[in-house]
């Protein structure tokens, strides 16, 4: 029985067009009936149907209106909220005659739909926030006008480098001089922190699983040469999951970070691989938190544990990985970090610099408290809320966190109060070069305060083209449907991604990067070290902005 409207209650309940964030448009007039477009959606959100069209025709001597009915085949979007069209595009890259393209869709209304089932919308990618974030608003605005020709940005010998590791006060240092020579006196029973010089722009943390295999391999080759070939010590986080027994007993495995989270996956084969490693890691970070998802564990969804993964992390195949949001070993934050520390500074005979990550949030400053007061926690990462993540609510990532400029700056004062900013060294990240301006966003967080930043999502854009953004474009990141072929495991999918390329990109980012940093740096007079908490070069148009980071006003 049809309602007094004619429209079917099997009709009444379905969902237009206008609800989806990305709506088709194809052209009749272009298609061919390829059926490319088709073929390569990684969600299935188009298909070629067959539609029967009723139109009145009139002909002969007489016209006489006479109904005809025309079989047509056509590509059709699906209303069917489990495939949606993310708007990754991919069907406009392989269509022969521009007939089809996604359009953003402002008025949609996606998210009153999405969490069907009771269970919340998980996604991957970023936050949804298209607005300019506070970094990008920051300018520099101290700039010496008596320079030395040798500091132009372009000429000079300045080297950008940082240091991992806590950096000890001259006085406290076990040394004595013998004449002219510095020796380790060895009657004084000090401990000297493990410490690194290295570039202040790393990769952060994307495991294996994470990514696929060619992107993580690119990411590791690239890396390999910008140290060996471009003399630039770019470090790279390995993620929760392990790595490769192969890159563990080879020579490049003090160009890695090495991180432990409390899923503790692939640290049976760390473990057992540590007396046969030729070269120690560049440190090791313990996760506590992540800024896109701050209170939550980590996640590798079943879809993503095919056979290498499950290998690597010492699991069954097709399972889903949850972390759990704390290390269930500890009580507490305090005694987790310091327990974690002291265990992880062991096993590698406390040659090796070993750091918690954490998220932004109101409690950064008791862990860093905490920290400070610990002589062998070699630094602290933060991660602000503008992180991304490969699995997380929606909840999460748009609604919780803590913005990564203001964290990092009160962190960085609280040293400051107790005389200890150039011992620790803070590591910011979440959000960095969102809009594209890496150095730029570095160059304001080191004069904010840090000695390097991380950086996730903009290596994925700049050097394998990852069509995520802030208007909920793709991310597909923990679906393992990704169309680029950056963060699946389907080798159907990961052969589109070619790691020599990434290679190539990310030593093309890296070297651009230093240029820029150099050019940012050189006109305030830095020539030997890096400007770390140099505010006073640092002005915002905001003036409650400027109050709060403790920087000056311009407009």
């Amino acid at each position: 029985m049809e309602p007094a409207s004619g429209l079917r209650l099997d009709h009444n309940h379905k969902l237009s067009l206008k609800e989806f964030p990305y709506i088709i448009r194809w052209r009749d007039d272009r298609c061919k009936r390829c059926g490319k477009c088709t073929a390569v959606c990684p969600v299935k959100a188009i298909e070629a149907t067959v539609k029967v069209q009723r139109f009145v025709k009139s002909e002969g001597p007489v016209p006489t209106p006479s109904a005809v009915r025309n079989i047509t085949h056509v590509v059709e979007q699906v209303t069917d909220m489990e495939r949606y069209c993310t708007g990754c595009g991919t069907c406009t890259l392989v269509c022969p005659n521009e007939a089809i393209e996604p359009e953003f869709n402002p008025q949609n209304k996606f998210l009153h739909y999405k969490n069907k089932g009771g269970d919340g919308y998980k996604r991957g990618g970023r936050r949804n926030d298209p607005s300019l974030s506070t970094l990008d608003r920051l300018k520099f605005t101290r700039i010496s006008m008596l320079t030395d020709p040798a500091l132009d940005a372009g000429r000079h010998e300045f080297r950008v480098r940082t240091l991992l590791g806590r950096i000890m006060n001259p006085e406290d240092l076990p040394l004595k001089t013998n004449g002219s020579i510095l020796e380790i006196d060895k009657t004084r029973n000090a401990f000297i922190p493990p410490v690194r010089e290295i570039f202040p722009i790393m990769i952060g943390s994307m495991s294996i699983g994470a990514l696929s295999p060619p992107m993580w391999e690119g990411l590791a080759m690239g890396v390999a040469y910008l140290n060996e070939v471009e003399g630039l010590p770019v470090v790279m986080c390995s993620g929760e999951g392990g790595m490769s027994p192969r890159l563990l007993r080879s020579r490049y495995l003090k160009y890695f970070i090495i991180q432990i989270a409390s899923g503790y996956f692939g640290w049976d084969e760390i473990v057992r691989a540590i007396p046969h490693m030729v070269e120690d890691p560049a440190a090791i970070e313990i996760k506590y938190g992540q800024g896109a998802k701050p209170g939550d564990g980590g996640l590798l969804m079943a879809q993503k544990v095919l056979k290498l993964i499950a290998k690597i992390r010492g699991v069954p195949q097709f399972v889903d990985l949850a972390s759990p949001p704390t290390h269930q070993t500890k009580y507490s934050i305090e005694e987790a970090v310091a327990k974690m520390i002291q265990s992880m500074s062991m096993a590698w005979g406390f040659r090796v610099p070993v750091y918690p990550k954490i998220s932004g949030t109101k409690t950064a400053r008791a862990v860093l408290n905490n920290l400070a007061r610990n002589p062998y926690a070699a630094a602290l990462c933060i991660d602000g809320e503008d992180g991304g993540t490969g699995a997380a609510y929606n909840v999460s990532m748009d609604k919780m966190g803590h913005p990564i400029a203001s964290n990092l700056r009160e962190c960085y004062l609280d040293l400051v109060k107790q005389g200890k900013q150039n011992e620790l060294p803070l590591i910011a990240a979440g959000g960095i070069g969102k809009k594209g301006n890496l150095a730029a966003n570095a160059a304001a967080l080191i004069m904010l305060g840090a000695s390097g930043v991380a950086i996730g999502k903009y290596i994925m854009q700049a050097a394998a083209d990852c069509f995520g953004d802030e208007y909920n474009r793709c991310n597909l990141c923990n679906t393992g449907k990704c169309p680029r072929g950056i963060t699946t495991q389907d080798p159907k999918l990961y052969r589109r991604l070619d790691s020599d390329k990434v290679a190539e990109r990310v030593v093309e980012v890296f070297k651009a990067a230093d240029v820029e940093l150099r050019k940012i740096f050189a006109p305030m007079g830095r020539s030997t070290e890096l400007p770390i908490g140099m505010s006073d070069g640092l002005s915002i148009d905001d003036p409650a902005m400027a109050e709060r980071l403790g920087i000056s006003y311009a407009c």
